[in-house]
């Protein structure tokens, strides 16, 4: 049960007087005030085999040795990090305490906010604890963004999420959804935000993590989240690091042949940009939560996952995001890259953006939300429509005489381009008709998508094509053969 308003110190001083639970904390960097906050609550002795700070750089590579990429605050540094402290719990306990304590190790790598507040404040924190005494390990790791202006307010708040992480992982288990939302107790999202989660381990086996990062942005704890094309979870900051991006967005419910025309043709056009490297580009499918609402009742978490498991099974990466206007997602992705965007977009997508009305809330309108749209290093993409018999392309794009003048004075300096490589048999395809086929059980839709998409809404019975096969979403397929392979043996190979 959720009790959204026990207090942190509460939540510490239950886990200090659960003599079930027994651990280790290694912290790094700014991240020193989870253990802190245990031994303020009172009865740590109970909860507490250990605390360490490896501040130095040379100290913390001499425990868990040198990362590849000469970085500490990333995921390869906390998962050594609770490897380490878990297999030591074990080693040196598990002969006089094992048969009644639950181990955990937690650990954090953060860097807090500099002196001169120039940097970007973030950290990885995980647990890895078992629910049993002799059990195998879970892993649940979470990557935060600290937005509090002061250090010490940083601190504090890694302090807080801490402890919730550790009594989500030990109260909450049987509802994830409530572990996620118990992560923010006593924080706001205006001063840490959560930008990616994972579960791991025999006790969450049938956690779909995709749906723990939608949970993320439904709840406003971060406003995007990313899958790669295997379908697990990404940090976005690591994942787009010094990567070129290009992103498609729409419904893609499901994806028919002209979108991915558009993802294709898109892609080899900006490959070709004289300052984009084509071996450093990521190709991203993009939906909103916007898209995501089927209805008033809001998202429907299967259609979530048939939509992210078709893209993925097509090699794309996958964004959710909680960005309606194009500014705003662009804003978001300069943030993880110094390097080239591209979106692709239709020609309804272009009169959408071209629309005022949408930036009547900006104190400079549109001239403001496209000093951000189209900054230096942002391109625009447009694949052509079909209007009334007649394929309607950037020339033949209308708009007030008042706005007219900045649309060509984009095209011209070369941030609005055609994408003139198309397959134009594909420009009749509808999106809304070809899903009205699939529901109504009509033929020929399937030569309108692609034909792995076809094979998989047959198969599983997607977007409401009538049959009778129980629908299980491949990526859980894929972790609950993972799971059948270690059970009962214990579990100790580390994620990353």
């Amino acid at each position: 049960m959720y009790e959204k308003n026990i207090g942190t110190k509460q939540k510490a001083l239950r886990i200090n007087l659960d003599r079930r639970i027994y651990g280790s904390f290694a912290e790094i960097g700014a991240g020193q005030e989870t253990a802190a906050m245990f031994f303020k609550a009172g009865g740590s002795s109970g909860t507490i085999a250990k605390t360490m700070s490896a501040y130095d750089m040379t100290f913390s590579d001499s425990i868990y040795g040198v990362e590849e990429s000469g970085r500490y605050v990333v995921e390869s540094r906390l998962v050594k990090m609770l490897s380490k402290e878990y297999s030591l719990l074990e080693k040196r306990l598990a002969a006089k305490r094992g048969p009644d304590t639950t181990f955990f190790a937690f650990a954090n790598t953060v860097v807090a906010l500099n002196y001169q507040k120039t940097n970007e404040a973030h950290g990885w924190i995980g647990c890895r604890f078992q629910l049993d005494p002799q059990s195998g390990y879970n892993d649940v790791i979470i990557h935060v963004r600290m937005i509090d202006n002061e250090n010490i307010l940083q601190q504090q708040a890694l302090g807080v999420i801490g402890v919730n992480l550790i009594y989500g992982c030990y109260y909450y288990t049987k509802s994830p959804e409530t572990m996620v939302l118990s992560l923010m107790d006593d924080l706001a999202p205006e001063r840490i935000q959560i930008d990616m989660i994972r579960f791991n381990g025999p006790d969450f086996s049938d956690v779909d993590n995709r749906l723990m990062s939608l949970h993320l942005v439904k709840n406003g704890f971060t406003d995007a989240a990313l899958f790669g094309a295997d379908g697990q979870v990404l940090q976005p900051s690591e994942a787009l690091y010094k990567k070129h991006i290009l992103v498609m967005r729409g419904r893609l419910r499901p994806v028919t042949n002209v979108q991915m025309d558009m993802i294709e043709n898109g892609l080899k056009q900006f490959k070709d940009e004289p300052d984009v490297d084509a071996n450093r580009v990521v190709s991203m499918a993009e939906l909103t939560l916007h898209n995501l609402k089927a209805n008033e009742q809001g998202i429907d978490e299967k259609d979530f996952l048939d939509r992210v498991d078709i893209l993925c099974s097509m090699g794309q990466t996958v964004m959710i995001s909680n960005y309606l206007e194009y500014y705003k997602l662009v804003a978001y992705l300069a943030r993880l890259t110094r390097l080239k965007i591209g979106l692709i977009v239709g020609i309804p997508n272009l009169e959408y953006i071209f629309e005022e009305g949408h930036y009547e809330f900006l104190p400079g309108g549109i001239l403001e939300s496209f000093a951000t749209l189209f900054s230096r290093k942002v391109k625009l993409f447009v694949y052509p429509t079909l209007k009334g018999g007649a394929i309607y392309t950037c020339n033949e794009f209308k708009l007030p005489p008042t706005l007219e003048p900045l649309f060509q004075y984009l095209v011209r300096n070369d941030k609005i381009e055609d994408i003139t490589d198309y397959n134009e048999q594909n420009l009749h395809i509808s999106t809304d008709h070809v899903l009205e086929m699939i529901q109504l059980g009509e033929d020929g839709w399937e030569s309108m998508v692609p034909a792995r998409v076809a094979e998989q809404i047959k198969a599983n019975c997607l977007f409401g094509y009538p049959c009778d096969v129980e629908y299980v979403p491949i990526g859980q397929q894929v972790r609950q053969q993972q799971v059948d392979e270690q059970i009962p043996a214990k579990i100790s190979a580390p994620i990353g």
